[in-house]
């Protein structure tokens, strides 16, 4: 028989501990992948497409998966266990705070752009929303026009952010100016369009290098819609291209309306001369007839003359000053009989001290107080008044009678609509059809020109590239630099047009002369010769006011602007219409991986093969030009680029201009 003898206490114990060791390390295996396999389905879940989501911000990649946008959640942080991803929407439903309601749908718009569309809509009454997107070393374009204008972007100093609305920046230096979109476009193949219903807030910081988006109605002149809760919302939608000029063709053509037809050929051919800078208001018959008799006499040509202000007797009546025009009907007689077609200067004011402010406060036509009672009196460079409510038909059918009955009784061509921002609205206003957005204003008012656009001309545009006139920049000093003097035009027409607006005029050869701003015989050239190669030119200060060499030149470059700039203007004009593609175009247009190119802020492009270099600075004869790739002949010899042209030799009287050339 087996005998069982009991074995020494505690003698089997290690084996039961090695049992429950490994299968407690069996059991922490498990855990671990289930975690790991919950982990890796978390994180697929939180990307889409090449978008990775984290919870205080995002990061796109490019096809190359390079990271080319890197957007940052900053009024809060979204809590990821809400996350759900459903075919191409991945959505979150609580932040840190509460509820929310946050998704990103991912848009393949064709092979080679992906575009996400972004939203974040808070569901508590919270201040405001806020993104901040980082340079990611790229040079940006768009957004504004801007009182120190740069081409790329160079956002100075730490920026609030403040009401992305139009401004008159000639006024208010530290605005935005009175053409915008909210677009904006990098030079590495990424684009931004911030939604229309957005409260929208911009402020940048130079020293983190972020633009910051807010979305924002307390505290601000944005409403919200009748009906909607008034807590903030910020949505945009963020485009990745293959390179930036196919990206922006793609974004122009998805989201900008184009103008329905070309403005008249005559502008783009010959000069406007305007009575603005050289008699300021005041202008009267006899000097009028003098400065086209002038015209006549120095042997310029032109498209137009254009009557400034002041030929009314108050601000806000639509006839003329008998003292200063004793015989308007005779003076428009002449001018017709020497080959001038007139166009008048109008604005959106009515001075409390006119004729007509009664009689359209009777009639309801003035944008009024919050009370609705009551006319808001605004005060603009021209005095105190009100300003017509542009929302209301009425008040645009009042406008435009006036404008067309000067135009029957005087056979007037069109008119220079001046101002036009919400910047002369007053902060608390109410209009007949309520504004969500301010800037709806802009366009209101902008919509007036429409019946008279072949000649028409506006210095505002908020989503108003489908009006066929043309665009004026903001009135510019007499000065050399980047603060609305010479060197800002460039980047400004350069930015205008990325953001649809094509049929630019650069404003006055020379400047406005305002008082001890007067520019002098060189600045004058400079200017001169930089408009000629510009779709449109514009004269007040007369060449005659200066000297016979300033005459000669004057002339001689009216002349390459007719003969060869605005033949190429108005083909590539032609095309705006189905494509919305500049007139004016940036270098890195035809090179689109070259890095100096996305810098170069005085020179462009006039359609692909005509480049463009004016001389900027004041005493220099002589200037750097860069040549992208291809082949450059000038009237000086035959360039491969790429490459830098050092000390190009560039006369008072000349214009470096570089004509590409097939090998």
């Amino acid at each position: 028989m087996y005998q069982i003898v009991p074995g020494a206490p505690g003698e089997h114990r290690p084996m039961v501990l090695a049992g429950l060791l490994g299968g407690a390390l069996v059991l922490a295996a498990v855990i671990a992948w289930f975690y790991y396999s919950l982990s890796l389905r978390k994180a697929q879940l939180l990307k889409t497409e090449s978008l990775d989501l984290k919870k205080d911000g995002y990061i796109i990649r490019n096809h190359a998966g390079d990271a080319v946008f890197t957007m940052a959640f900053r009024s809060g942080t979204l809590d990821l266990d809400s996350c759900t991803k459903e075919g191409h929407i991945l959505g979150c439903t609580r932040s840190e705070t509460g509820k929310l309601n946050f998704f990103i749908q991912t848009v393949r718009e064709k092979d080679t752009v992906m575009c996400y569309h972004i939203r974040w809509e808070e569901l508590l009454d919270v201040n405001s929303v806020e993104h901040a997107m980082a340079y990611n070393d790229s040079h940006w374009y768009g957004g504004a026009e801007m009182a120190t204008q740069y081409w790329p972007m160079r956002n100075q100093g730490e920026e609030e952010p403040s009401p992305f609305i139009t401004s008159d920046v000639y006024s208010n230096r530290n605005a935005f100016g009175g053409i915008l979109e909210r677009y904006w476009l990098s030079s590495n193949a990424t684009a931004i369009k911030i939604n229309d219903s957005v409260p929208f807030h911009l402020g940048w910081s130079e020293k983190n290098r972020t633009l910051r988006f807010v979305a924002r109605y307390k505290g601000s002149p944005f409403k919200p819609l009748v009906g909607h809760s008034g807590f903030p919302e910020l949505s945009y939608r963020v485009c990745v291209g293959l390179d930036v000029t196919s990206l922006h063709k793609y974004m122009v053509r998805r989201y900008f309306p184009k103008p329905i037809s070309v403005p008249s050929h005559e502008v783009f051919r010959k000069p406007v001369w305007s009575t603005r800078a050289f008699y300021k208001s005041a202008v009267t018959q006899e000097k009028l007839l003098r400065y086209a008799s002038d015209i006549i006499k120095y042997g310029f040509k032109w498209s137009h003359l254009e009557l400034d202000d002041r030929y009314t007797t108050d601000y806000g009546e639509f006839d003329f000053d008998p003292q200063k025009f004793p015989n308007a009907s005779g003076m428009f007689e002449k001018l017709r009989k020497d080959g001038f077609q007139v166009t008048l200067w109008t604005h959106p004011f009515i001075n409390y001290d006119s004729i007509n402010f009664g009689v359209a406060l009777e009639k309801g036509l003035f944008v009024r107080e919050p009370s609705g009672d009551l006319p808001a009196l605004v005060r603009w460079w021209n005095g105190i008044g009100a300003i017509l409510d542009f929302t209301n038909p009425e008040a645009s059918k009042w406008f435009l009678s006036h404008l067309n009955s000067l135009k029957r009784h005087y056979n007037v061509t069109s008119f220079k609509f001046d101002a036009g921002e919400t910047s002369y609205l007053p902060r608390q206003f109410s209009t007949l059809v309520p504004l969500s957005d301010p800037s709806t204003f802009t366009r209101r008012y902008s919509e007036m020109a429409i019946p008279f656009s072949s000649r028409a001309e506006l210095r505002v545009g908020y989503q108003s590239q489908n009006i066929s006139c043309f665009f004026r920049i903001i009135n510019r000093d007499s000065v050399w630099g980047y603060e609305l003097g010479l060197k800002s035009i460039i980047p400004t027409v350069l930015t205008i047009s990325i953001l649809g607006y094509q049929f630019v005029l650069p404003d006055m050869i020379g400047g406005n002369a305002y008082p001890n701003r007067t520019a002098d015989k060189e600045l004058y050239i400079r200017w001169l010769e930089l408009s000629a190669f510009m779709p449109a030119m514009e004269f007040s200060i007369p060449p005659w006011a200066y000297d016979d060499e300033v005459v000669k030149i004057a002339r001689k470059f009216s002349e390459i602007h007719e003969t060869e700039v605005a033949p190429r203007v108005l083909e590539l004009a032609g095309e705006v219409v189905g494509t919305g593609d500049p007139i004016i175009r940036p270098l890195w247009w035809i090179a689109k991986d070259d890095k100096a190119a996305f810098k170069i802020d005085s020179q462009f492009l006039i359609g692909d093969d005509l480049l463009v270099a004016p001389v900027l600075e004041p005493g220099e004869q002589e200037r750097d030009i860069y040549l992208p790739a291809g082949h450059w002949k000038s009237k000086k010899g035959t360039y491969k680029g790429p490459m830098y042209l050092t000390d190009y030799p560039v006369d008072l009287d000349e214009l470096a201009y570089f004509l590409w050339v097939e090998t």
